[in-house]
């Protein structure tokens, strides 16, 4: 996906248990498998033969056509901010990276007694199973600043996605304008899962306004925008 992911396991027996190397295996191997399918950047992924047009419908894997119904009811949610069909071919990438993140995670529930953490990008899903365990401290970096933190998070259970600027430059485009959006730095959502906060962080970043909270929470009950920074 262009990008690096790291893991954290936390637990008794991390490096004694059978059960960790294989199901730490299985993540990297999920996350691999959804780049060779959903890659822009690969000619030969599902996803770029169907921007050329050249993948039937009876072709598709399974995975793409949960992906493609995903995008719709995301388009519906954010009021079309959030939109994968842009003028230059479907571009599912502010909605994959958090749904395969999520779902290469949710193998780890196999392994009892573990907590996990999963960065993909900055992208962060993360579980506490037992509730005496503290939380995971998860800091939003500045983009203004890199040396500097725009808040701290304690984070149990739940997505962590940041969408923003300063790292990819002009990138995400505002659907129905088909300009960059600059009234943004970066903003971040918090909630159950990864898949909805990644889709509603790219889509609040694409819309802009002084109301980003109140939008983000009158569309997606239990998340809320836990850190903002607008442009200069």
């Amino acid at each position: 996906m262009g990008t690096q992911a790291s893991l954290h396991l936390r637990g008794p027996r991390v490096d004694s248990d059978p059960a960790v190397e294989p199901a730490v295996a299985a993540v990297f191997g999920h996350l691999r498998a959804a780049d060779e399918l959903f890659s822009t950047y690969r000619p030969d992924s599902q996803v770029s033969a169907l921007r050329r047009g050249s993948l039937p419908r009876d072709r598709r894997h399974p995975w793409l056509t949960e992906v493609v119904e995903l995008c719709e009811e995301a388009r519906d949610r954010t009021d079309g901010y959030f939109d994968a069909w842009l003028p230059g071919g479907f571009d599912p990438s502010g909605l994959v990276k958090g749904w395969a993140t999520q779902r290469a995670a949710d193998g780890l529930r196999t392994l009892p007694g573990f907590d996990h953490y999963l960065n993909v990008g900055g992208d962060i899903t993360a579980r506490v199973g037992v509730t005496t365990t503290p939380p995971w401290h998860v800091a939003v970096e500045d983009p203004a600043d890199p040396s500097a933190f725009l808040t701290i998070l304690d984070v149990r259970t739940g997505g962590v996605a940041t969408s923003g600027s300063a790292a990819r430059g002009a990138h995400i485009v505002d659907p129905h304008t088909g300009t960059h959006p600059d009234e943004l730095l970066a903003v971040t959502v918090t909630g159950p899962t990864l898949l909805w906060a990644d889709v509603f962080a790219t889509a609040a970043f694409a819309r802009g306004g002084h109301d980003v909270e109140v939008w983000v929470a009158g569309r997606a009950p239990g998340y809320r925008v836990a850190a903002l920074a607008r442009a200069p």
